[in-house]
């Protein structure tokens, strides 16, 4: 993607077109026996841009046998009364509400929030382990984990996540202290960052080695903005980084979740969606190198729905994916769409 005239709409979570997703070419379902678990989607109401259980199990019911969900904290439902602080339960308590009434509508098909990934404010320190607390109880036994979004760019054509104060929020003492809490207790940590900061994950993977720590979205290369045309200098930088990531054990890859900010397809000016086989041959130059560096039991997919939603359908994205895996063993897809899933997430439901 070079010289865009949509090039400032990177990096927003913008509603879908969805008569345009609608003439996106209809392709049979790949391995349709294959488990899935999908890591990482969002529920939110946003100007024209809904998205909670209806929406998200009309996409699960689109083919592929995806068998459970991962939900990731997007600033919905906090309380809006109480400490600032334990706010953020309160999306928590919506989400393991919205997923209790869909199992019991939807017993055996598939389970939308088996794990809850929340928010909690890692600048607490120690005394974030009362919000976590908070979040176990009510998680309802899907709670596992927290994000703590820290991308960050000085450039302002990016936008940054809600929780950096810098490019190495991460590694100031109080944060490092909140992430000490969160290994203590057995919890994930979702980690989101741009690619220029990949780095600082290894040393807080030295620092804390008891610490389960997930990058999402690939490890966040850029590709609009300042990173516009240089796409051979970020893949060749996001690789050194992921590489030496590669070497601590307690840190997995989610593979997914670019289509806003690598912006390698101008998916605004696109007469039609592309194809599964045009969404691999624009990714996989990142996510075989990931599966190459960490191996399949470290890295598992990611729907980043709605965010891809901009971009393509469900069903093509999935297929996208098992376009990227269709050279691993058995072993290795399952574990790279279930298995490293309901390991690293601790995820106590069974599959079917």
């Amino acid at each position: 993607m070079n010289g865009s005239a949509h090039t400032q709409s990177f990096g927003h979570p913008l509603p879908p077109r969805l008569d345009w997703l609608d003439s996106q070419p209809v392709e049979p379902v790949l391995d349709p026996d294959i488990a899935i678990i999908d890591t990482h989607h969002h529920f939110w109401d946003r100007p024209g841009n809904r998205y909670f259980g209806e929406e998200l199990e009309s996409d699960l019911l689109t083919g592929h046998n995806v068998v459970g969900t991962v939900f990731v904290e997007s600033q919905t439902a906090y309380y809006k009364n109480g400490p600032e602080w334990l706010r953020p339960v309160g999306e928590t308590e919506f989400v393991a509400q919205l997923a209790a009434t869909s199992d019991a509508a939807n017993a055996g098909r598939f389970g939308i929030a088996r794990g809850i990934v929340g928010f909690a404010d890692l600048s607490l320190g120690g005394r974030v382990r009362s919000v976590l607390d908070a979040h176990i109880e009510a998680g309802r036994g899907r709670f596992c984990g927290i994000r703590y979004a820290t991308a960050w760019d000085a450039s302002d054509a990016i936008r940054n996540s809600h929780a950096a104060s810098g490019p190495d929020t991460l590694l100031r003492p109080d944060v490092l202290d909140g992430l000490k809490t969160l290994a203590d207790m057995n919890l994930a940590f979702d980690a989101m960052l741009f690619h220029p900061q990949l780095d600082q994950l290894a040393e807080l993977a030295r620092a804390i080695p008891t610490l389960t720590i997930i990058v999402g979205n690939t490890g966040g290369p850029l590709g609009y903005g300042p990173y516009e045309g240089k796409c051979e200098e970020v893949l060749a930088q996001w690789a050194d980084s992921m590489r030496k990531l590669a070497q601590h054990p307690n840190i997995v890859v989610k593979l997914g979740g670019m289509l806003s900010r690598l912006a390698a397809f101008d998916y605004l000016g696109m007469p039609v969606p592309p194809t599964s086989e045009a969404l691999a041959g624009h990714w996989a130059p990142y996510i075989d190198r990931c599966i190459d560096f960490f191996g399949a039991e470290r890295c598992m997919f990611e729907s980043n729905f709605p965010v891809e939603k901009m971009g393509t359908g469900y069903a093509t994205l999935w297929n996208a994916f098992k376009r990227m895996a269709a050279g691993a063993s058995e072993a290795e897809k399952r574990a790279l769409f279930s298995g490293t899933a309901q390991q690293t997430y601790r995820l106590a439901t069974p599959l079917r």
